[in-house]
Parts: C-alpha cells; sequence; structure tokens
C-alpha cells in the first residue's frame, strides 16, 4: 500500500566511502570503469570526489589528509589491505519541500535528524538508521551530474589542489599515467 506522505526518492544521491588514495581512485573509476568525474571538492583537511554511475547518482570519496585507515574485515572475516571503508549513503529526493518533509517525519518518528546543512551544490539532512548506518538525504541544488566536469576550465565542483590524475584530464583531456590493475581476495 503506498503512504502519499511518504518520501518521493529519486534514487542514490551518492554513495559516500574513504580512500587512502585519490590518484589510484580516480584512475579506477574513471579511467577504468569509464565514470564521469562531476565533482573534485578540496579543503586543507580532506578531498571529495564524486563520480556519476547514473543520472543524478554518483560514488563520491573522502581523502583525509595525514590519515591512515585500517583494513576493513570482509564477510568471511580475512581483512583486505585495500578495503575501502564506508563513511555514509546519501538517498536522493527531488526538491527543498521533500528534505524539508522528510525531517518533519523523521522527527515525529522519534529519530535524531538534523537541521538541513547547505553544501552548496546540495542540501542535506543526516540520521542513521536502526543498525547505526550513517544516513543522508539530499537534493542537488547545482546538479554536478548535469553539466561540465570536475576539470573543464572554470569548473563549479573543482579541487583546488587536485590529484595527478584530474590536473591530467585537465591538460590532456585524458589519463596518461598508469590504470590501476585490481586483484580479487
Amino acid at each position: 500500500m503506498h503512504d502519499p506522505a511518504a518520501p518521493a526518492w529519486c534514487g542514490v544521491n551518492h554513495l559516500a566511502l574513504v580512500t587512502d588514495d585519490m590518484d589510484a581512485t580516480v584512475r579506477f573509476y574513471h579511467g577504468v570503469l569509464g565514470a564521469r568525474l562531476v565533482a573534485t571538492l578540496g579543503t586543507p583537511a580532506f578531498r571529495h570526489y564524486f563520480f556519476e554511475i547514473g543520472e543524478g547518482s554518483t560514488v563520491a570519496f573522502f581523502e583525509y589528509r595525514g590519515v591512515r585507515h585500517e583494513p576493513l574485515r570482509k564477510a568471511a572475516g580475512v581483512p583486505d589491505p585495500r578495503a575501502v571503508q564506508f563513511d555514509h549513503l546519501s538517498l536522493g529526493l527531488p526538491d527543498e519541500a521533500a528534505l524539508l518533509a522528510l525531517r518533519d517525519r523523521l522527527g515525529a518518528a522519534g529519530c535524531e535528524v538534523t537541521e538541513v546543512v547547505d553544501h552548496r551544490m546540495i542540501r542535506s539532512i543526516y540520521f542513521t538508521d536502526p543498525n547505526g548506518i550513517a544516513l543522508e538525504a539530499s537534493w542537488w541544488v547545482d546538479d554536478a551530474t548535469a553539466g561540465e566536469t570536475a576539470f573543464d576550465a572554470g569548473g563549479r565542483f573543482a579541487d583546488p589542489d587536485p590529484v595527478a590524475a584530474v590536473r591530467e584530464l585537465a591538460e590532456h583531456g585524458s589519463l596518461r599515467g598508469p590504470l590501476p590493475a585490481t586483484r580479487l581476495v
């Protein structure tokens, strides 16, 4: 039975993961998988890059400067030193009204939820599920997947200190360095 007050979900806005090597991540997701790099945000503390995987949907990675992460154990209990860490899952909404309605719905259900956070390109609220999984609900204020790539001249979503792979894309229109090969565990 459909709940007319249910959020109008638009799929996954972004899945946020953590990497210790953003350059290799760009080379793999863009160079190997062909996912368009649509945003390369950077601060002195971290980089946050987004790769388009479908209309309005992205996989995003954080690279925290000066921080190394412990390997995660896979379901079989085997640690994989390459294993990326999960940060959060952002679910897409169509507009600010839907975001505010979800915030109110979560609050009415007794769930802790943040106020709207303005990230410039998206606006979001944050909450968790009963398993402690970090969730975000977002809507694209300025859809990074709808325009130029992150490395176009004057791009809206450009890291001021990009990794080498992004500089190659900006200068040559393609990756010049090696692409990472991967191995199954």
